[in-house]
């Protein structure tokens, strides 16, 4: 595929994107449609939607790029099996409470529990999190788009991240939430299709039909699933299963990013009808990426295809290995479909985060829905300039981002996680199960930062402290005990009723 070709795509695709968010944000582009899309979003629609902005370009590009690794292989499913079981914890426990208090941002609750300035924390604990993983997700497309596209036309980075942040802008600024129930559920027909049709593709390419397929990779040295040799090691499937289930809660069930979508849901009942068909379907789409991983290095090996090497840092970068198969060495249709697939993914991730963050800043912040005196023109366009400077923000991340990391997105992105959301879940787990005490509010911030800094260092030294045991993602339990116990603390005793 030519860079020309390429860019035509792109723009077609993104034309599609704008004729719905024009006709979408015609019948209302007010507050209410943005931050609830006025509360009447189909179940089914917000299910499928979730799908895209759940997987985004990391998952297409870094998971299947992990799996050539003797020490991952499909290790990442262990994380995926703790993945379901934390959607269905957050549908069972998170979603009704959230129903319960009918909030717009789900840190709400956290006002209402431990008080405002605890609130405030949890709200801009959320910021700094949403911020940099969105980031991070989009360098890795935006990496590969430089890469494949715009080199040829001698586009520096910086301008390809800014035109990528600026279209996303142009289609979500009015309608937001509104329209992306609708893009994402056409992002995520695409990157479904698109994964489906690359292993077609492939097992056409090394002449396998889909059981032979199956089969090759069942008998491959890629598709470990479980590992429990050595305990002390980050890819044990205990720490992994345990990771994934509480960095479900934390990353999902306490991200106003995904809660979002299920709170446009008119009632409960409907909001946990989409979060079960959407841990199914999450459950096989993953399984799916595993196996284009499998077939990916396969197909490297009998066509003789290196790694492609880093720009930056000179070393062989597994995250490069699919787009340089897909453009460089198939035909021309599965080249499209991986692009539609990827380009798909990652904007319908990084448009409902944009949204996401302009709504929790205007609500948590700038009290817009408490605000009854302001009119609604006004706080529409106090909004926009909120929305312009999340996508300024962003794009300074994502170039801090291009600067200093030379390691696979996905690990860097879960990384964070484990540091930035621990906290939300010590929150949450001291608002939910501590009854009768109070904390001392001043002091919360105080214990939210100090929480991770334990980690870091505890992390950083786990291999002299605990006999040679390797923190992986189950991390962020030790990050959110330790935000528990500095809230108890801090706490007292109260005689009020707690929610």
């Amino acid at each position: 595929m030519t860079p020309t070709l390429i860019l035509c795509l792109m723009a077609v695709y993104f034309g599609l994107l704008f004729l719905i968010s024009f006709v979408v944000s015609r019948e209302n582009s007010g507050n209410e449609a943005f931050f609830k899309a006025n509360k009447n979003s189909k179940w089914y629609l917000v299910a499928f939607g979730m799908i895209g902005t759940a997987l985004s370009g990391v998952t297409f590009i870094s998971v299947p790029g992990q799996v050539g690794s003797p020490d991952v292989q499909f290790k990442y499913f262990q994380f995926v099996i703790g993945n379901a079981i934390g959607f269905l914890l957050i549908a069972r426990v998170l979603l009704p409470l959230y129903y319960r208090l009918n909030l717009t941002s789900i840190y709400g609750y956290i006002e209402q529990r431990l008080g405002t300035i605890a609130y405030k924390t949890a709200a801009l604990i959320f910021l700094i999190s949403r911020t940099i993983g969105s980031a991070a997700r989009l360098y890795l497309v935006v990496i590969v788009l430089q890469r494949f596209v715009f080199d040829a036309f001698g586009v520096p980075f910086w301008l390809t991240v800014l035109l990528s942040l600026a279209l996303i802008f142009a289609y979500t600024y009015k309608g937001g939430l509104k329209t992306i129930i609708i893009t994402d559920t056409l992002q995520t027909l695409f990157l479904v299709s698109s994964v489906i049709l690359t292993i077609i593709f492939i097992c056409n390419s090394l002449d396998y039909n889909l059981p032979q397929a199956f089969e090759a990779v069942k008998q491959s040295n890629y598709s470990k699933i479980f590992f429990y040799e050595d305990w002390l090691k980050s890819n044990f499937f205990i720490k992994q299963i345990l990771g994934g289930i509480f960095v479900t809660i934390a990353m999902v069930g306490l991200d106003q990013d995904l809660m979002q979508k299920n709170l446009s849901c008119a009632t409960i009942g409907e909001a946990q009808k989409n979060m079960y068909t959407f841990t199914g379907v999450f459950i096989i789409i993953n399984l799916f990426f595993l196996s284009v991983g499998a077939l990916l290095y396969m197909y490297a090996e009998k066509n003789g295809i290196s790694i492609p090497i880093d720009a930056v840092t000179g070393k062989p970068r597994t995250d490069l290995l699919f787009p340089n198969i897909a453009f460089n060495y198939l035909a021309l249709i599965p080249g499209i479909v991986f692009l539609l697939g990827l380009t798909a993914a990652t904007f319908a991730t990084t448009d409902s985060a944009l949204t996401a963050l302009t709504t929790s800043f205007c609500v948590d912040f700038l009290g817009m829905d408490k605000n009854v005196t302001t009119n609604e023109k006004t706080l529409v366009r106090t909004r926009h300039w909120v929305h312009i400077g999340f996508s300024l923000l962003m794009f300074l991340v994502i170039l801090i981002i291009y600067l200093v990391n030379s390691d696979a997105v996905v690990s860097l992105i879960f990384t964070i996680a484990a540091f930035t959301y621990g906290p939300l879940l010590g929150l949450y787990s001291f608002g939910l199960f501590v009854k009768g005490r109070n904390v001392k509010g001043i002091l919360v911030p105080v214990v939210c930062v100090a929480a991770p800094i334990i980690c870091g260092i505890v992390k950083s030294y786990s291999v002299e402290l605990f006999g040679q045991y390797q923190f992986a993602e189950e991390l962020i339990i030790l990050n959110g005990g330790l935000t528990f116990l500095g809230l108890f603390a801090i706490s007292h005793k109260s005689n009020e009723v707690h929610l």
